[in-house]
């Protein structure tokens, strides 16, 4: 079988379902932790802040060598990193104190999490298709199926098997994904951005720094992964411990809908992306977004509390993609070093907020509530962005 950029894109589909794995089978287990190895919310949250810290790391390194990065050779060695981190969940607490072993496994996954993140996107950009936007959108789509394949197929397992004596098969299990991935990206076509081809002068670093709405979408990136990040990672732990819901019917009805509602956003704008204007798109998502914070904190009645969870997740679902399209259609030379700038900056707002909106919880004696209530400061700040963006465009007498 000849393979062709269909195979390339097939591959990054399932690249992004291995950072769903890597990024939110953990918080499937934290309370599992807390339980097995005696972790504090505070060391919990320490997990969650190794994971991106690494993400970060690998971001910015990534951004000052995009010129000389092999491209083929980050992507393979991003999913075998993953197999590690994977497995290591399991294992390394086994064999060390299990709070070093677990920070191991995680800084193994945020090193795959970060090249994946920083290589996918502009392997999908080069991919010689038509609606890029759109592309990117369906792109961005697989991380939410797979978040919610990680909670559905979790859930039934850990309703089938007791939790606490059999977890560590689910993640070997898991790894045979990423696996599969490593395989799969030696043999598939590996295309390269046009700028990352000719230099182009704009698309470095010092070029993209000089343009002020490269600075807009940094500071909106930061908002779509602090966005999206509190609610997935502190979703299954909320559910359980202040909705009083059964783990494996919580994790069903909060973390899966949560996933399964961003992947719908992406799917639909991925659909319909021609016919949608994607600034006011993603201005309504914020305005979603606040709502949906506090119908899951402060609803009367736990059922309410779900909704708002998964309202959640269709408002933040065009955050990430659609502001990584708006950045490659507006900013001239789009390069490898954008991406990974604006991976940068995503990965930033992951690495804050979900630890942010831990330490929050902590100081109201570990009510997730007021979490949830201090997320709504990144939704707000991404109105303000967008209402200032707008203004700016038509005092230059363009079009919003």
């Amino acid at each position: 079988m000849k393979l062709t950029y269909r195979s390339t894109m097939l591959a990054c589909y399932n690249g992004y379902i291995t950072q769903a794995i890597c990024i939110n089978l953990a918080p499937l287990l934290y309370l599992t932790f807390q339980r097995s190895y005696g972790l504090t919310i505070g060391q919990i949250s320490l997990l969650i802040a190794v994971n991106f810290a690494v993400q970060l790391a690998i971001d910015l390194v990534a951004s000052l060598f995009a010129r000389s990065m092999n491209l083929r050779l980050c992507i393979v060695f991003a999913h075998f990193s993953s197999v590690l981190g994977l497995m290591g969940l399991a294992v390394f607490p086994e064999i060390m104190p299990p709070l070093w072993g677990l920070l191991l496994a995680e800084a193994l996954l945020g090193v795959g999490g970060g090249f994946t993140e920083v290589v996918i996107s502009p392997l999908m950009e080069a991919c010689p298709t038509e609606g890029k936007s759109g592309n990117m959108s369906l792109l961005h789509s697989f991380y939410c199926w797979g978040q919610a394949g990680v909670v559905l197929f979790s859930g039934i397992f850990f309703h089938f098997f007791n939790i606490d004596t059999y977890w560590q098969y689910l993640p070997f299990f898991w790894a045979i994904v990423p696996f599969m991935g490593a395989i799969a990206f030696c043999f598939v076509p590996i295309y390269k951005l046009p700028s990352d081809e000719t230099k182009a002068k704009e698309g470095s670093v010092r070029g993209l720094f000089a343009n002020p709405l490269f600075i807009s979408f940094l500071l909106m990136m930061l908002c779509a992964g602090a966005s999206e990040m509190i609610m997935s990672q502190w979703a299954s732990n909320f559910v359980e411990s202040a909705l009083g819901v059964e783990k494996s019917l919580g994790d069903l009805l909060g973390p899966c809908m949560f996933a399964l509602m961003m992947a719908l956003c992406r799917v639909f704008y991925g659909k319909f992306s021609e016919r949608i204007h994607l600034k006011r798109m993603m201005l309504g998502s914020c305005f979603l977004c606040i709502v949906a914070y506090l119908l899951a904190a402060f609803a009367p009645h736990p059922a309410l509390s779900l909704v708002g969870c998964a309202l959640c997740g269709f408002s933040v679902g065009i955050f990430w993609p659609g502001t990584l399209s708006y950045a490659s259609s507006k900013l001239p030379g789009a390069s490898l070093a954008m991406f990974a700038l604006l991976a940068v900056a995503g990965d930033s707002g992951c690495l804050i907020g979900p630890p942010l909106a831990g330490s929050v919880a902590g100081f109201f004696a570990g009510e997730l509530r007021y979490a949830f209530l201090f997320a709504l400061i990144f939704p707000i700040i991404n109105i303000v962005v967008l209402l200032w963006g707008r203004k700016q465009k038509r005092n230059d007498g363009k079009p919003s």
